[in-house]
């Protein structure tokens, strides 16, 4: 490569990487950010302000907060129902089981990590998301054996 030929490579390289840098630099538009959308049970935003939102839709991500059964039943009964309301929260939102992307289990007891597994298994399709489990020291408000939260795509 002749002198001359490296100095106009090496111009047309400067001037692509100030094109690129101007592009990433330029300011999105209002409408293009993402906003945050509560998802209300009923499709009704209740009248008093709730401790918290259980269900968030920021962008493409879904966050349901962490759901708990409040009846009796071993933990076999508890993780279906659990699993089977995020589930219907899931949909109604727009999303699936197949589309969780990180799932946090907290159980009562860490006795009861097989059995919950023996439900758990297969209920987000063949490609299971991210999981965490923790036995949740003093245990879980309402007397729920499980609680479960998840982030998904819409």
């Amino acid at each position: 490569m002749t002198k001359s030929n490296r100095r106009n490579f090496l111009g047309r390289g400067a001037v692509t990487a100030a094109a690129a840098a101007a592009v990433v630099a330029v300011p999105a538009k209002a409408q293009d950010k993402p906003a945050k959308r509560v998802i209300y049970r009923n499709g009704k935003k209740p009248a008093k302000t709730p401790l918290f939102s259980g269900t968030v839709a920021y962008g493409n991500l879904l966050f349901i907060s962490g759901v708990g059964y409040h009846k009796e039943g071993d933990i076999a009964v508890h993780t279906k129902a659990v699993l089977d309301q995020i589930q219907q929260q899931l949909e109604s939102a727009g999303s699936s089981m197949d589309k969780v992307l990180k799932c946090n289990v907290y159980l009562n007891d860490l006795k009861d990590y097989a059995g919950m597994n023996e439900v758990f298994q297969g209920r987000f399709g063949e490609e299971p998301p991210v999981r965490t489990t923790i036995a949740a020291a003093g245990g879980i408000p309402g007397n729920s054996l499980v609680e479960i939260d998840v982030i998904a795509c819409l």
